[in-house]
């Protein structure tokens, strides 16, 4: 298995870069999160996936090693693939995705495009305990983070906020301040939104 590519940067776009190393050019395909964790510098390294299937040799890179261990969890999911999985990266970032399993958030993981709701609760069932265990978190209690996440939501939607946009702000409140209240919460949003 090839565990990194170290080398020069040839192209860059946000699905795919080419790393040339020992005069051989690697394209591997990246998140939009991996995409703008790369410097602009010349040398860079991702840390790999290779994917063999019967049918195509794939290699997916990610700008950390948490990400790489995020999408090997998510592909081990059955009903996700490479392809699903690095949608599910580019839509949230891992932290996200880890703090949406680990709190039994079926929404902010159904929120991603092509997930439906028993493909979400299927990976919050599947690997939940391994999110836990390797990222060293403790299991957040799924009511009062759900609820204040909800009713902070609500409220902006009824101030005229699209609530799309709004998520996205009050997730990554949350992931900053997880014991947030609800006041706290539409506060921080509406100085963003």
């Amino acid at each position: 298995m090839i565990s990194h590519i170290q080398g020069k940067l040839v192209e860059k776009t946000p699905t795919e870069v080419v790393i040339e190393c020992n005069g051989v050019g690697y394209e591997i395909h990246i998140s939009l999160h991996t995409y703008s964790q790369i410097p602009n510098s010349e040398n860079v390294k991702l840390y790999t996936y290779f994917q063999v299937k019967e049918d195509s040799h794939s290699l997916f890179g990610f700008a950390e090693k948490k990400e790489r261990e995020l999408f090997k969890l998510l592909i081990s999911v059955s009903g996700i693939g490479a392809s699903t999985a690095r949608t599910m990266l580019s839509s949230l970032n891992p932290e996200q995705i880890i703090q949406a399993i680990a709190a039994n958030d079926v929404g902010t993981v159904q929120s991603i495009k092509g997930i439906g709701l028993k493909t979400a609760q299927r990976v919050i069932l599947d690997i939940k305990d391994k999110v836990l265990k390797i990222y060293a978190i403790e299991e957040i209690s799924g009511s009062s983070y759900n609820t204040n996440k909800e009713e902070a939501l609500s409220a902006l939607e009824v101030l005229g906020y699209i609530r799309k946009n709004a998520e996205k702000v009050v997730e990554k409140i949350i992931i900053n301040s997880p014991a947030a209240t609800v006041e706290e919460l539409i506060k921080q949003a509406l100085k963003v939104l």
